[in-house]
């Protein structure tokens, strides 16, 4: 809901930089539970075009209280808050169109999963290199626009390194639609949501490759590889356990609305597949987390191998079931 403030709801002007998937329902969620909403795309996008011109996109329509535009300035000026849902791999980048803003005290919150595949730095951590925000926070989770559009409820989190930041930001944006946790572990849950995209792609190939049935057992594994991450990062290695990664795993798994998941199973049946998958850079990204930190990542390798280093996903995904026996949570 809207702020709450001395027993009076105060609306709170929300601009949402990115109109893509998530970026358009993030928009009319943001709308729904009562805000003053902008929602904004890259000037020459056919996704903005289409939503200035019809105010619709193939998922959802915007009623006339939402504001659409590709001028930078002005959602820039119109924003107490700004939601940035765009391609993980070009924040760094879009960081360069923002410097010359005065963010203040308004926050920002990144509502996108993946990790810088050249550096292997977090989100945040990009936004802090470039940037001077005061209020930085990160929204994460499971759940598809889709679903949610149909009126399916799920459950996200919000975390921060501010604790007022998150706790207020839980407050405001919770509703019967979303409700939110508060985070205890920014680097966790960063690291969780990313990473259970690559988790994705390892299932869709499983998927392409008729083995489906070994998908719990990647399920079991995979998060145990990513909380031993977490844990070397200076996490909390139960965070792999939670909304962030454990938790998504239904809608990036098994979800036919997963892109990450579709990615893989179109890549070992040979078909071309189009769509936006955050997990293919973020094997990259694992690969080298593992490497500078010295955690053995067996599915994240095998996925970068495969995507990477042209392995055949038979064979990559035979040698990391046939791998050599071990303790089941062997650190």
């Amino acid at each position: 809901m809207p702020v709450l403030i001395d027993g009076l709801i105060k609306k709170m002007r929300v601009s949402i930089l990115g109109c893509g998937r998530w970026g358009s329902y993030i928009a009319w969620y943001i709308n729904h539970i009562g805000n003053d909403t902008l929602v904004w795309g890259m000037k020459g996008d056919p996704l903005i075009n289409r939503l200035m011109s019809e105010r619709k996109n193939d998922m959802l329509s915007f009623d006339d209280s939402v504001r659409i535009t590709d001028d930078l300035d002005e959602a820039m000026e119109y924003g107490e808050m700004f939601i940035i849902s765009i391609s993980s791999q070009h924040l760094r980048s879009f960081c360069g169109d923002l410097k010359k803003y005065d963010f203040g005290d308004r926050p920002l919150i990144l509502c996108m999963k993946g990790i810088e595949e050249t550096t292997g730095k977090r989100l945040t951590e990009i936004i802090n290199e470039c940037l001077t925000v005061k209020n930085l926070a990160v929204w994460v989770g499971p759940g598809h626009p889709q679903d949610y559009l149909a009126g399916i409820p799920n459950c996200m989190v919000i975390d921060s390194q501010s604790r007022e930041l998150k706790e207020r930001l839980t407050r405001q944006l919770s509703s019967e639609l979303i409700r939110f946790y508060i985070g205890e572990d920014l680097i966790g849950n960063e690291v969780g949501a990313a990473s259970k995209n690559v988790i994705g792609i390892a299932a869709g190939m499983l998927d392409g490759l008729k083995l489906s049935s070994l998908k719990g057992a990647l399920m079991s594994r995979g998060t145990r590889e990513i909380s031993r991450l977490i844990e070397k990062m200076g996490g909390n290695e139960l965070s792999a356990y939670g909304l962030c990664h454990l938790g998504d795993y239904e809608a990036t798994v098994f979800s036919q609305h997963s892109h990450n998941r579709k990615y893989g199973e179109s890549f070992v049946t040979g078909e071309k597949y189009s769509l936006l998958a955050e997990g293919v850079a973020t094997s990259k990204a694992m690969h080298l987390l593992g490497e500078k930190y010295s955690v053995d990542l067996p599915i994240c390798n095998a996925v970068y191998e495969i995507l990477y280093l042209d392995k055949d996903p038979k064979q990559a995904l035979n040698e990391m079931f046939k791998r050599s026996l071990t303790s089941e949570f062997y650190k």
